[in-house]
């Protein structure tokens, strides 16, 4: 149930479809698959916790049977005031992991365990002014933990650099099989070091949609993440 261990393990890059092209999102989608990816990431906002507004279930629905008839699987990160409301839509929608706040959460182990007994991975996220110690509890039941390096709500963000060390505290705390992931400024200039603090989920938005051929930009990050080098 959820993304296996062994995935979970592994580095991937997750390119986002928040900065993807809307008018041809399936087509971004299969250029991504295409590319080797095995986790595509969706970005849901409401307007409210950040300010912005983007995609519902709806939106999963139509692009996880694509992305899991290729093997694949479907990231959802909710930035969003009742997440409790709603993740089953998401979960029914398709997706394998689902992510909340910790900083919107008074009851993070009910909406964890929820999760998880859904079907899908549960995730825990934490802002760039959020102290690791903030999810020194909630990891013990999540699959994955997702640090965000831009405060969350628009993608192309500058990342921001003070956040390395907490980073690796973070590391430091996981458990063996709990995913690592970071959302926010992954490009070619910090995903070096975004590995050398210890993450192995890598999300990225702006630096693969905004290249000129956003299949090679992702498989070359995905080299650069795993030691490869890219010529």
């Amino acid at each position: 149930m959820g993304i296996p261990t062994d995935i979970r393990s592994q580095v991937l890059l997750l390119p986002s479809v928040l900065s993807a092209d809307f008018a041809r999102l399936g087509a971004e989608v299969d250029r991504m698959l295409d590319a080797g990816m095995r986790a595509i990431h969706f970005d849901v906002m409401d307007g409210h916790f950040v300010p912005n507004l983007t995609i519902g279930p709806a939106v999963v629905a139509a692009l996880a049977p694509r992305i899991h008839e290729r093997g694949a699987w479907v990231d959802v990160h909710l930035m969003i005031e009742d997440p409790d409301s709603f993740i089953e839509d998401f979960v029914r929608a398709g997706a394998d992991a689902l992510s909340v706040h910790v900083e919107i959460l008074p009851h993070l182990h009910r909406t964890l365990t929820a999760i998880r007994e859904l079907g899908a991975s549960p995730g825990v996220v934490l802002n760039p002014a959020t102290p690791a110690s903030a999810v020194s509890e909630a990891i013990k039941y999540a699959d994955y933990v997702l640090a965000m390096t831009v405060n969350p709500g628009f993608g192309g963000q500058k990342f921001i650099s003070g956040a390395l060390d907490k980073l690796a505290e973070l590391a430091r705390m996981l458990p063996p099989g709990v995913a690592f992931e970071v959302d926010g400024g992954v490009g070619r200039d910090t995903i070096s070091r975004l590995r050398q603090a210890g993450a192995n989920w890598l999300v990225s938005g702006s630096a693969v949609f905004g290249a000129a051929d956003p299949g090679q930009e992702a498989a070359e990050l995905q080299a650069l993440a795993r030691g490869g080098i890219v010529v």
